[in-house]
């Protein structure tokens, strides 16, 4: 048995924080090429503070599902984030590819942490060597809920 077939564990002091980053939101590679994982795959961390947002983006031919560790977390999807629905600690999210969507965290004082899994391909169908594919569509700059 080769070293690249052997099982890894990637601790939280390892996690890549030069992973791509939207605005509103912070991403921790764990699983990815560029941590010397030989995968397709890419699996991090993402965290959204309180009262923040993303802007509307998608993330090209890739698939996305998530698990919510901890918090709540709004979804808004299409165009113009016109679709809605919530998600708390437990529940998993599927986003299909190449939609339209935006991540709120309602709340004022705790942040929302999700687990992703993607499938590393970027828009051409290439591996792409960071692992994560982000196209912004719009962005919301300093804005917060309720504002």
């Amino acid at each position: 048995m080769s070293d690249s077939s052997a099982i890894r564990i990637i601790h939280p002091r390892e996690f890549d924080r030069g992973t791509l980053q939207i605005l509103g939101s912070e991403r921790f590679a764990a699983v990815a090429p560029q941590l010397g994982v030989e995968t397709t795959m890419w699996g991090g961390m993402f965290e959204v503070k309180p009262g923040a947002r993303t802007g509307i983006h998608h993330h090209g031919e890739q698939q996305t599902i998530a698990y919510v560790l901890w918090g709540v977390s709004e979804v808004r999807w299409s165009a113009n984030g016109e679709y809605g629905a919530s998600a708390g600690a437990g529940d998993f999210i599927h986003v299909p590819a190449f939609l339209p969507h935006m991540e709120i965290n309602p709340s004022d004082s705790q942040p929302f942490r999700w687990v992703v899994v993607r499938i590393t391909f970027d828009s051409d169908c290439r591996q792409s060597s960071r692992g994560h594919v982000a196209i912004v569509l719009r962005r919301e700059r300093g804005r917060r809920l309720g504002v």
